[in-house]
């Protein structure tokens, strides 16, 4: 994560996303991102429709759809093949949408939104 942070942001502050699964709202990870230096987002419990990754990833599956690997190491190959395919123009839409993401959730009071 560090080197990929580095050579997108470089010496830019950032803010770190993640949802609250167990492993990411763990102590010893908490801990390791205070060592580093590394701002969190607060992030609130059970909103995974706030998370741009979770779209990214419905991307990839649409375009895997027809893709029938017969095993572990098939299924690893297409989802590279396929995440490679992911433009960065894709990456910024997503990021771009969020304002309206987050607007349409605070207008809807945390309910389900199109996003």
């Amino acid at each position: 994560m560090l080197p990929a942070a580095d050579q997108l942001y470089g010496d830019a502050d950032f803010i770190f996303q993640q949802d609250l699964a167990p492993a990411h709202s763990a102590k010893a990870t908490s801990t390791w991102f205070k060592d580093h230096g590394i701002p969190v987002l607060n992030w609130p419990a059970n909103s995974p429709n706030l998370n741009p990754i979770e779209n990214l990833w419905g991307i990839v599956k649409r375009k895997m759809r027809y893709g029938r690997p017969n095993s572990a190491e098939e299924l690893k190959a297409t989802m590279r093949a396929t995440w490679a395919l992911i433009t960065p123009e894709q990456c910024h839409r997503l990021i771009d949408s969020m304002p309206r993401c987050i607007a349409a959730v605070i207008q809807a009071k945390g309910a389900l939104t199109k996003y």
